[in-house]
């Protein structure tokens, strides 16, 4: 009977152990907590006009969600848009390595002009004591599309919900000076090597990028309660020469991966993206 009933137990011990997660397994970040701190610097590139694709975005985020869905044509790759870190403010290690792996690769696209009002609020903590800003979206100039440096690949758990980060992006006015100094470390294992800590100064404001999900994209419902709350408002900036890097870029994104690697070479950082929410409707968590 002994033996029965222990040989019961371990049957049992052992499908509670395939029941639990593996210990290294990263839990999902929440909304506010990933965009909180999701800062983008975006470098020009060598020019590149990847293979013809037709793209039909839809708006993700609710305040934009009676915008109509819209078709476009994946033009000429412009920035690549890498993480970084601001005046030596670390994400939280729930969403760091989550953020270390969003990379937006930036084609020119063209559309219908909108003219949608807005009241933006600054969410990373160095920046929610700034006034809010009143803006109006114009006309679409970009998509930002996730990809991977160097075939280097985030861990699973990461991977599937990075990959489903596209920002369609906005021409907005006014231009207004955000006007602060800042200094930028780059977070991506293929670039923090190679790319010092440097200064920027943030200038004007130029676009607003704002989710959207392409057709043929099905984007998991836990990975789109978040990905539908980043909105990254882009701003010139002017830092000290940095080096040349050139990279061999991926995509990631279910409809896109079919495209061929892409070789780009940056030659220097032109804008900063921070995250902004619309309207008083601020990320969840």
């Amino acid at each position: 009977m002994l033996r029965r009933l222990t040989s019961a137990a371990v049957a049992i011990l052992a499908v509670a152990f395939l029941c639990v997660p593996p210990a290294s397994a990263l839990a999902l970040p929440t909304p506010k907590d990933l965009t909180a701190y999701l800062d983008l610097e975006c470098f020009k590139t060598s020019p590149y006009q990847p293979p013809a694709a037709t793209l039909t975005l839809r708006h993700l985020n609710p305040v934009l969600s009676t915008l109509p869905t819209e078709t476009v044509i994946l033009g000429e790759r412009q920035q690549l848009c890498v993480p970084v870190a601001k005046n030596n403010q670390t994400p939280p290690s729930t969403v760091l390595n989550f953020i270390r792996f969003i990379d937006l690769a930036c084609y020119k696209i063209s559309g219908t002009t909108v003219t949608t009002g807005l009241v933006l609020s600054h969410l990373n903590p160095l920046f929610q004591s700034l006034p809010r800003t009143q803006i109006s979206m114009n006309t679409p100039q970009q998509l930002c599309v996730p990809v991977i440096k160097n075939n280097v690949f985030p861990p699973d758990e990461v991977l599937s919900l990075v990959r489903h980060i596209d920002l369609k992006c906005y021409g907005i006015t006014p231009n207004t000076s955000l006007n602060q100094q800042l200094s930028l470390r780059q977070l991506n294992p293929v670039l923090t090597p190679i790319i010092p800590t440097h200064g920027a100064q943030v200038l004007n404001a130029r676009q607003l990028c704002v989710p959207v999900q392409k057709a043929g994209d099905n984007i998991p419902e836990e990975v789109l309660k978040i990905v539908r709350w980043i909105d990254l408002e882009k701003f010139d900036i002017v830092t000290p020469a940095l080096p040349a890097v050139s990279l061999s870029l991926r995509h990631i994104n279910p409809v896109l991966a079919g495209l061929p690697p892409e070789p780009a070479v940056l030659s220097g950082a032109s804008q900063l993206a921070l995250p902004v929410a619309k309207n008083g409707n601020f990320p969840p968590g």
